[in-house]
């Protein structure tokens, strides 16, 4: 295996440069354009770094989920989940993070490089409620810089076509897997049987 050692190598195999457009679409502000397109996302990864490591977790919420409280600054709210908190362990050491988010049926990607930090403001978390249900915390980014992502990737994959979607009985279940890795001791049939009313009744 012949491994890339040096930025001089790397930048040798990538020619030529960039084109204008690559640099000129890199923003410090939410622009109009790119307030569009938060406004209609509905699906975001989350990536945060932390003394163990990295971390990259989905979020998703109704369009618009992630709020623009100004031209540099977004709000997401962290919805329940497992209980983990990798993500927001990070950020409370580290506040570098990041968002992609994505658009059903559009090519195109936006990324949001910046530095969170997680507020539990009362009168915040209580503007994130659904159904009367705030969550625990909100995760506070300031952009240092927000760009559109070409749609090489999503064309390659050929994500949103509902050809290529992969039958839910091809793939192994939560419960399967969680079984395999424990001898039958978590998961199996009745984790996947009860999961559809447990997320029914835990999904805010």
């Amino acid at each position: 295996m012949t491994i890339v050692t040096t930025i001089a190598e790397l930048e040798a195999l990538y020619t030529p440069a960039p084109a204008p457009a690559s640099k000129v679409k890199v923003a410090r502000r939410v622009t109009p354009d790119y307030r569009r397109l938060i406004e209609a996302s509905a699906f975001a990864a989350l990536a945060t770094v932390g003394p163990e490591g990295i971390d990259c977790s989905p979020r998703g919420d109704q369009p618009g989920f992630v709020r623009i409280h100004d031209e540099t600054t977004l709000m997401m709210p962290d919805r329940r989940g497992n209980n983990r908190i990798d993500s927001l362990r990070n950020i409370v050491r580290d506040p570098r993070c990041a968002f992609l988010f994505l658009l059903p049926g559009s090519g195109t990607t936006l990324r949001a490089n910046g530095r969170a930090q997680l507020s539990i403001d009362p009168a915040l978390l209580d503007s994130f409620a659904v159904d009367d249900k705030p969550p625990r915390s909100v995760i506070v980014m300031e952009v240092d810089e927000l760009y559109f992502q070409c749609a090489r990737a999503i064309i390659r994959s050929d994500l949103w076509n509902p050809e290529r979607h992969i039958p839910a009985t091809a793939l192994p279940t939560p419960g399967q897997m969680l079984a395999s890795m424990t001898e039958n001791q978590v998961g199996g049939d009745t984790y996947d049987q009860s999961w559809p009313e447990r997320a029914k009744q835990t999904m805010w």
